[in-house]
């Protein structure tokens, strides 16, 4: 996902991914640590999106829009 936001430009197409992560914890800016209590396994990931603390895990549909909100 990084990357192809990185390599995008002006011809680049827009695309919609559907993914199931193994579980995982994002932190996002707002994000402490002491928010996640007890991850056990899990691992917890630093993201620079908003919001504090969610989990994503296996059977849960997360979409992610690569969208050029500039066109």
């Amino acid at each position: 996902m990084q990357y192809l936001t990185n390599s995008r430009d002006a011809d680049t197409e827009d695309e919609i991914w559907f993914v199931q992560h193994h579980g995982v914890f994002t932190q996002g800016q707002a994000g402490k640590d002491e928010y996640v209590l007890l991850p056990g396994d899990i691992p917890v990931i630093k993201s620079d999106r908003g919001g504090h603390v969610t989990y994503h895990g296996p059977g849960q549909i997360t979409a992610y829009l690569m969208i050029d909100l500039k066109r």
